[in-house]
């Protein structure tokens, strides 16, 4: 009786359910979501980032490119945003979402249909246009916007341009659906304007969507008035930090509870929330601790297993992650798993955990693209079915929009994630010094041949006209000089007639040759 009161009354464990885990330090803020223990989502934002992904901004036209069907916008960055033609085309005239019609009948006059062929009159060049940023700069690209402007709320996107309304996707049941649409119907929508409920809207009632809708009227208001009080290039809207797209974004329904190391920040998060959910507003707590929050919660070391190449799975298997600049390539291996008698178990086994751990990976390490997945062979078609099932079913979690395709008879799975950011991995590493980014530097045995190749060049260019030569190289290739190559080196310094002087510098790159005349040190090129 007594241990089944402590059962009862006993306090949560941190690994059961679903939380947000909130670390706010003074050079960067960082947010895990943590489900029963295990960390599926990871985001980083540095106090002197620019949040542009959702940031609105008066911009003009600089030039139009017909080829790409695309023109540049200038919004006071040093690279112009790129718009495409059909991301300049009104949405509410594209058709890609339901009609659903609302109290007080008819929407307004017939429009006439535009296509990609009338942007260019329309934005001509030195042209004022309002744009949203989609995509933020990633490499030596711009950022990408769009003039379909939509602003996010907590239950409800406003989408100003745009006089269509829609109901998440993501809300599968019918009735559910119905009761949406008839709330959506009596809701006092301006003109032109439309809303897409989004996937937190189950269950919840009217006055939860007025209040909402109210806001985002509001801060439309102030983005319009922004819009024609300011000359462009202007930012009329700047997406929330990453401590205010929590309170709106991410704390749903399923998710118990907000840790935050931070007070402040935890005011603020409940300051948001309440303004359109008080009950939501208990769920944000404030977590003191002396010891680095992710480190006390031992989330620290699921974020430093992330950047593995090699990620092993619960079955003795793993998979090998490489990111390159056109596409992600996934490789899956048995590994250490050689459970089942049958090995078809075996490797279905396997492809289903790699399944499940890559859409969970590609959402930690926020990875996106064009993503290729090298499954085990299958033989079954069913099997197949089975892993496509899991992938598909495991993506649903993902807040970025994906598309997978069917394993192929190769046994490639192609797919894509949305990419809006850059990579965790291109936010917090550079590209190696040493390397250049290539993750391999050329062996002593490349670097001996090199060497000799360009002594001999150098002899034969310079015969008689230049004495003994200083070479400068890395400890390592010096030393496979005077070993396995030395009767080489011997060989090349009877043909210069001089001397050939070996240093060894431990400052030198490996794949780096001086080569200089040891008398002025005057370097000579071959």
């Amino acid at each position: 009786m007594l241990s089944a009161l402590k059962r009862l009354f006993r306090k949560p464990e941190f690994n059961e359910g679903k939380k947000i885990v909130v670390n706010c330090e003074k050079l960067e803020r960082r947010v895990a979501l943590v489900e029963d223990g295990v960390i599926e989502e990871y985001n980083i934002e540095r106090t002197d980032d620019e949040r542009l992904v959702g940031s609105i901004f008066k911009g003009r036209v600089r030039n139009i490119e017909q080829g790409l069907k695309a023109m540049f916008v200038d919004i006071g960055f040093e690279k112009n945003a790129f718009l495409h033609f059909w991301d300049a085309i009104p949405a509410a005239l594209d058709g890609s979402l339901e009609k659903i019609e609302r109290t007080g009948g008819s929407r307004g006059k017939q429009q006439k249909k535009i296509t990609s062929k009338d942007i260019p009159e329309i934005y001509p060049v030195g042209s004022e246009v309002l744009v949203q940023v989609t995509k933020g700069p990633i490499g030596s690209k711009g950022p990408r916007v769009t003039t379909n402007i939509s602003l996010a709320g907590r239950y409800l996107v406003l989408m100003p341009f745009n006089e269509q309304c829609g109901i998440s996707r993501k809300i599968d049941d019918p009735k559910e659906r119905q009761r949406l649409r008839r709330i959506l119907q009596k809701l006092s929508i301006p003109e032109e304007m439309g809303v897409i409920m989004r996937t937190v809207c189950q269950g919840k009632r009217v006055r939860h969507f007025v209040r909402d809708l109210h806001m985002l009227l509001d801060e439309w208001n102030a983005i319009d008035e922004a819009r024609n009080s300011r000359k462009a290039p202007v930012c009329c809207f700047q997406e929330p930090d990453l401590i205010g797209r929590v309170a709106r974004d991410l704390l749903t329904e399923d998710v118990d509870e907000i840790l935050c190391d931070n007070l402040e920040a935890v005011e603020r998060m409940q300051e948001t929330v309440a303004q359109v959910s008080r009950r939501a507003k208990r769920r944000i707590k404030h977590y003191p601790t002396d010891t680095p929050i992710f480190a006390k919660l031992g989330i620290q070391k699921q974020i430093d297993d992330a950047f593995h190449r090699q990620v092993w799975l619960p079955c003795g298997g793993y998979i090998v992650i490489d990111e390159t600049e056109a596409m992600i390539t996934v490789d899956v291996n048995t590994g250490r798993n050689r459970g089942a008698k049958n090995m078809d178990k075996t490797i279905l086994q396997t492809n289903r955990e790699a399944a499940e751990e890559i859409a969970r990976q590609l959402r930690l390490r926020n990875i996106g693209g064009l993503v290729v997945v090298d499954f085990i062979d299958m033989k079954s078609r069913r099997d197949q079915n089975e892993v496509y099932r899991a992938m598909k079913e495991r993506l649903r979690r993902d807040r970025a929009k994906t598309q997978v395709m069917q394993i192929s008879p190769l046994g490639l799975m192609e797919m894509t994630r949305q990419r809006l950011h850059e990579s965790l991995s291109d936010t917090i590493y550079d590209p190696c010094p040493y390397c250049n980014g290539k993750g391999r530097v050329k062996t002593t045995t490349s670097m001996s041949v090199e060497l000799q190749r360009k002594l001999s060049s150098i002899i034969e260019r310079f015969r008689g006209r230049v004495g003994d030569l200083l070479i400068v190289v890395n400890p390592e290739v010096l030393n496979r000089l005077r070993t396995s190559d030395e009767q080489l080196v011997v060989d090349l310094e009877r043909r210069h007639e001089g001397r050939l002087i070996f240093r060894a510098d431990p400052t030198a790159h490996r794949e780096h040759i001086l080569i200089a005349d040891a008398r002025t040190k005057e370097e000579i090129k071959d």
